[in-house]
């Protein structure tokens, strides 16, 4: 019986486990997959070149704020630095920084008005570094002309076309350029790519001006993966259901065997089979709820160590999967002490007082 206890502890352990981990696979691949940068994009649509900053904010008002993990929107310009031309962007340095996590910065990011962060192809062109001061001139739509002083910050390596940008604040852009608007707006969003579709429909009905696309390298990814993990542990929870119940089964059919007098002489007194199916059946399930108790403490703590040494995160364990651990421990245990309870009561006892 301890042997059984143990094999249903165990799975149970695993059942648990997997489940908890099977339900905040989501939320953990979604932020694993954030690191990977952009997987939502908003762009001007109705042939406009740029979109406003009042399209851009009712489009993003759009997006549920606990789901983004940042939001960046971008303004791209030609600009010269010593004679040489180079594309500069205006971005929310704060919302580059989580939609692009992946951006390796030597120095540090920009954060005040008249810094910026460079490319390293920008860097080994002009020959800057962190420090270094470079000075913009050129001459806005309306004819003024600006001079404007940066110092870099950092020195970019993404090894993308980012590499050969400039990326300055949007203060600093508008500045120079004497425009407002923006040709794009780049989201990192914590959503499958269901939730996602649904967010692009809303945002292109309410939004005029404004046409939300996918980047379907990123979500096509990831789902992919979380399908094939889930298929995985859905596979291996399966097996051990099995498992359990072979071993548990296998284990009655010896406690049965070696009680196999006491059964005789309790039917040769008068007892009938349905007080041994009574006997055994609860057995099983006071043996499938201290399992499925002691599983789900293991379980717990399964799920824990895989989720810290896969994701580098902690899980969360959902309450409810307590009783159903507990429901599903008790009810495997049950169907396996089908097959021994029916041998039980097909016990002859004057077959088995004689001793044969």
């Amino acid at each position: 019986m301890i042997t059984a206890l143990l094999a249903v502890a165990t799975g149970a352990a695993i059942l648990s486990g997997l489940v908890t981990i099977s339900c905040d696979i989501p939320r953990q691949m979604g932020e694993e997959f954030r690191s990977y940068g952009t997987n939502f994009v908003i762009i001007p649509s109705g042939g406009s070149v740029l979109m406003s900053g009042e399209t851009v904010e009712k489009a993003v008002s759009f997006l549920p704020g606990e789901l983004a993990a940042g939001i960046a929107p971008y303004r791209y310009q030609v600009i010269k630095i010593n004679e040489q031309p180079f594309m500069a962007a205006g971005t929310d340095m704060e919302g580059a920084r989580k939609t692009s996590p992946y951006w390796f910065v030597s120095g540090r990011w920009p954060l005040e008005p008249g810094e910026a962060l460079i490319g390293e192809e920008v860097a080994s062109v002009i020959r800057l570094g962190p420090g270094s001061v470079f000075t913009v001139d050129g001459q806005t739509p309306e004819g003024a002309f600006f001079s404007r002083e940066f110092t870099v910050t950092g020195v970019l390596q993404t090894g993308g076309t980012e590499e050969a940008f400039v990326f300055m604040s949007l203060g600093d852009f508008e500045y120079m350029t004497g425009e407002s608007g923006f040709d794009v707006v780049e989201c990192s969003i914590r959503a499958p790519a269901e939730t996602l579709e649904e967010l692009a429909r809303s945002i292109s009905a309410g939004v005029e001006g404004a046409s939300p696309r996918l980047v379907k390298r990123v979500t096509d990814s990831e789902g992919a993966v979380l399908t094939k993990l889930q298929a995985l542990i859905l596979l291996v929870t399966l097996v051990v259901l099995v498992l359990i119940m072979i071993c548990v089964a296998t284990t009655m059919m010896a406690v049965i065997a070696e009680r196999r007098r006491e059964i005789g002489l309790r039917k040769a007194l008068g007892a009938s089979g349905r007080s041994l199916v009574y006997e055994f059946i609860g057995e099983g399930i006071f043996l499938g709820a201290a399992g499925g108790v002691l599983g789900s403490a293991l379980g717990f703590v399964f799920a824990e160590i895989v989720g810290l040494n896969v994701f580098n995160r902690y899980v969360a364990f959902p309450v409810l999967l307590l009783p159903l651990t507990l429901a599903a421990s008790v009810i495997v245990t049950c169907v396996a002490c089908i097959i021994p309870v029916r041998s039980a009561v097909d016990v002859d006892p004057a077959i088995v007082l004689r001793g044969e």
